[in-house]
């Protein structure tokens, strides 16, 4: 967790505090707004001062940013950070031997925080007339679909579940694959959470959805629990437990899902715990699960997220077409005879 109040100027952090208390967005996204903005706001008054032009990026304070300076900022300024970020900027700041210029979807995001910050001062607390920002358009990214696993594939990784701790690996395999849960999602997870057939979550935002267990389910909580040993402290109530008696980490399941990915023979560097969470939103809608109902079960905000899984069935639906064997059979040119 940083603490951003220290390096801060007092415009910046009242946007900061906007965030985390009335939108209520998680630490980890109100940390990477203040880094956008603190690397913004460096870049343009070292653009602007000629003695700071030789000064390390690092060492440049915001403290004096008001809204004064922000009201100079031009669309041609925006335009300027940008090809910074496009060919200057280090993507490792901290290594000797980084590349420089960061990738299209990086910059999007960081366009994405001067985009709120700055409808922020327009709208919300109207200390500008006009959006220096309200007509540029993000960096074009190429939109990859999903990865996913096949049924017969996730039946596989389901199947190769052994050895110690498998009860509890299986479960949390059958929980992604059928409640498409986030890693968040689940390892935050609590016993109390459990509430007959239904799940309790806690999605982004802090935001609680209800998701529906179905039989697997069940029956998986079911057995792992017969067999989960009872702990007390501070995570007496966490559903799923690492082998030292605490609350199961990120990277422990990270590294039981590529452990059993691998061991069905399933190329464990090409799938996760996020790409399971892909496979339970594809399966639901290419077995006639309505987008929006998947919508709900996924805790997507918006509906456009969830429809990226309705193009891998269209998708797979113009490789079934285009491998039916009369799929390359044309008609032959008819000779024409005089007559």
């Amino acid at each position: 967790m940083i603490d951003y109040r220290d390096e801060s100027p007092q415009i910046m952090r009242d946007f900061l505090s906007y965030h985390e208390t009335i939108k209520a967005h998680s630490q980890k996204t109100v940390d990477e707004y203040f880094l956008d903005l603190r690397n913004f706001f460096r870049y343009m008054k070292q653009s602007r001062d000629r003695t700071l032009r030789d000064r390390p990026l690092d060492e440049i304070s915001i403290l004096d940013v008001d809204i004064d300076f922000i009201r100079t900022i031009t669309l041609t300024d925006i335009y300027g950070y940008l090809t910074y970020l496009s060919r200057d900027r280090a993507q490792q700041p901290n290594s000797r031997h980084t590349d420089y210029g960061l990738s299209a979807a990086t910059r999007a995001r960081k366009i994405a925080t001067l985009r709120s910050f700055f409808n922020y001062l327009t709208n919300k607390v109207h200390l500008l007339e006009n959006n220096p920002i309200k007509d540029l358009d993000s960096p074009k990214l190429k939109k990859d679909l999903p990865r996913y696993l096949t049924l017969d594939e996730s039946v596989e990784l389901l199947d190769s579940v052994e050895g110690a701790n498998s009860e509890r690996d299986y479960c949390i395999l059958t929980l992604f694959l059928n409640c498409g849960l986030r890693i968040s999602e689940l390892i935050g997870l609590n016993i109390s959470d459990i509430q007959g057939d239904a799940l309790r979550v806690l999605g982004k935002g802090n935001k609680v959805r209800i998701v529906y267990l179905n039989d697997a389910c069940k029956d998986a909580l079911s057995r792992y629990l017969a067999v989960r040993r009872p702990i007390s402290g501070r995570d007496e109530n966490a559903l799923f437990l690492s082998a030292r008696d605490q609350r199961i980490s990120r990277s422990n399941v990270h590294a039981l899902v590529k452990k059993h990915l691998a061991q069905a023979g399933l190329d464990s560097t090409r799938y996760s715990s996020h790409k399971l969470r892909h496979t339970a939103a594809t399966l639901m809608l290419q077995n006639g699960v309505d987008v929006k109902a998947v919508q709900e079960v996924l805790g997507h905000e918006h509906l456009n997220t969830t429809e990226i899984y309705t193009h891998i069935d269209n998708e797979a639906l113009r490789v079934a077409a285009q491998a039916n064997p009369l799929g390359h059979v044309k008609a032959k040119p008819k000779v024409k005879t005089d007559g």
